[in-house]
């Protein structure tokens, strides 16, 4: 098959600039670590506005530009579509496979047919955490993951202890979040510790932190409408997924 030399000539131009390009990131994120040694630097990546670079590390976006003459901390917005783009990119860079947490140390709740399905990393002593499972408790076929993560008190990993100890956790914890109805004392082994190490890992550091079946995460509770959108397209983005 023969290619026409001007479509040629434009495919060569366009790889050879990947080496450029490439290097070019890499020397703007030298630049940075130069001038900011106890920051972290993950990944830099042209941001698609302006002359900015989107520049990823320890869990924050920052833009600058090919210079690093100015470091910016905050939101971009797009104007046409009106979409936060920076919170966009901080879901996607936060994501976590969601096959890969591990459920064999949470409480499974199950409601309906359970064929939507979230985890949830929660101490129970969040007041936001309550109001959000009173929420919850109203939204069908679903499927939650409840893991305790006690990071507000000593208190809260005491209440965690005795709810993981009870006959039923999952009673345990839905009396003590939607009726304030404290479980007994109880001691037995827990996965908590393990669980607080993971979440360290993933750098969760507030609660309820949601993550959807997609991967994607939210840190904090939502509106009831808009967690169930997103509910609806993770599981969406799920199924089509797991179809390739």
């Amino acid at each position: 098959m023969r290619i026409a030399a001007p479509f040629l000539a434009l495919a060569l131009a366009f790889v050879a600039a990947f080496p450029a390009l490439a290097q070019d990131l890499e020397k703007i994120k030298a630049d940075l670590q130069k001038k900011f040694p106890q920051a972290q630097f993950d990944t830099v990546r042209k941001a698609g506005y302006g002359n900015l670079f989107e520049v990823a590390g320890g869990g924050e976006i920052f833009y600058t530009d090919e210079k690093t003459s100015f470091l910016l901390v905050g939101t971009l917005v797009d104007t046409k579509t009106r979409e936060n783009v920076t919170e966009a990119r901080q879901r996607k860079l936060s994501a976590v496979p969601f096959e890969s947490l591990p459920f064999d140390q949470a409480i499974k709740i199950v409601r309906g047919n359970g064929s939507r399905k979230i985890a949830i990393f929660e101490d129970p002593n969040c007041g936001y955490c309550k109001k959000f499972e009173r929420e919850l408790a109203t939204v069908t076929d679903l499927t939650m993951y409840v893991f305790l993560y006690p990071i507000l008190s000593p208190d809260s990993t005491e209440k965690s202890v005795n709810i993981w100890c009870s006959a039923d956790k999952q009673k345990a914890w839905l009396e003590y979040m939607l009726k304030d109805v404290a479980p007994p004392t109880a001691k037995c082994p827990t996965p908590i510790d393990a669980v607080l190490q993971f979440g360290q890992g993933k750098r969760i550091t507030g609660t309820p932190t949601i993550f959807f079946e997609d991967g994607e995460r939210v840190p904090g509770a939502m509106p009831i409408a808009s967690f169930e959108k997103r509910l609806a397209d993770a599981t969406a983005a799920a199924a089509t997924a797991k179809k390739k």
